[in-house]
Order: C-alpha cells, then sequence, then structure tokens
C-alpha cells in the first residue's frame, strides 16, 4: 500500500490548476478559434516549462533516453494534444460546469486502461468508488 505521502499534496495542486484551467479557459476562448486558443496555450506552456527545466537545472540531452521512453512520451504528448484540442472545442461550446465533470471522465478510464494494459487490480471498494466517480460526472453533466 503507498503512502499519501508528498503525491497527495501535488494531486489536490494538479486538481486546483485543472479547476481553474477550465475557468480561464472559458473566459479567454471567447471569440477565438478553439484550435487556434489551443496552439496559444500550447507555446505558452512550452515556453514557460522550458524556462524552468532549464533554470533548476534539469535539462538533459533528451536523445539520451531509450527508444521506449522517447516512443511512450511522444504518444503521452499526442493524447494531451488531442485531450486539449478537444476539451477546447468542448468548452467554446458548451458551459464549463458540464464539460469539465465529462472530462473527469478520464479517472474512470485511467483505472480502466491500468487495469487493462498494466496489471493493476483495484480492490471492489476502490471499483466503487469508480462507479461513484462515473456516476457523479454523470449527474452533474447531464441537465434536464
Amino acid at each position: 500500500m503507498m503512502t499519501t505521502g508528498g503525491w497527495l499534496f501535488w494531486a489536490l495542486l494538479s486538481a486546483v490548476f485543472a479547476a481553474l484551467t477550465a475557468i480561464f479557459a472559458k473566459i479567454g476562448i471567447k471569440g477565438v478559434d478553439s484550435d487556434f486558443a489551443t496552439l496559444v496555450r500550447t507555446v505558452i506552456i512550452t515556453l514557460l516549462l522550458s524556462g524552468f527545466v532549464w533554470f533548476t537545472g534539469k535539462w538533459s540531452n533528451p536523445f539520451s533516453m531509450s527508444a521506449k521512453t522517447l516512443a511512450f512520451l511522444g504518444l503521452s504528448a499526442l493524447a494531451t494534444g488531442a485531450s486539449w484540442v478537444c476539451y477546447f472545442r468542448a468548452l467554446q461550446i458548451g458551459n464549463a460546469s458540464q464539460v469539465a465533470p465529462i472530462d473527469k471522465l478520464s479517472i474512470v478510464l485511467v483505472v480502466i486502461f491500468a487495469f487493462t494494459f498494466l496489471g493493476e487490480r483495484p480492490s471492489m471498494r476502490e471499483w466503487m468508488g469508480i462507479v461513484l466517480i462515473a456516476m457523479g460526472a454523470l449527474l452533474l453533466a447531464i441537465k434536464r
């Protein structure tokens, strides 16, 4: 069993920033094409993160990584880009309070994918939590 140590702090910060992402993006994409807005966001993130990695001395030659690592990081980048394009498009035409819960169904999918591809085995209690997350996301997103 993993302790909650440092990961919980960072995971909670991630949740806060993800929530702010939805609000800031919804405000920022008014009158702007969602794909162009995604590009602007990506350029800003690239510049800030590049500076952060350089400043903290964590820069290294990416070609020194194994081919497998590069391939899976590349696939992760493609999935991130596709997610952002879809997310911004959804935010542009939908309500943030509906789009964000559906986006968070990714939690459910991560558990299913981790079970299928990584061999992770959630307990029955954890599966019940996943079902509740899915039901909650759908209840929040579907308005009458």
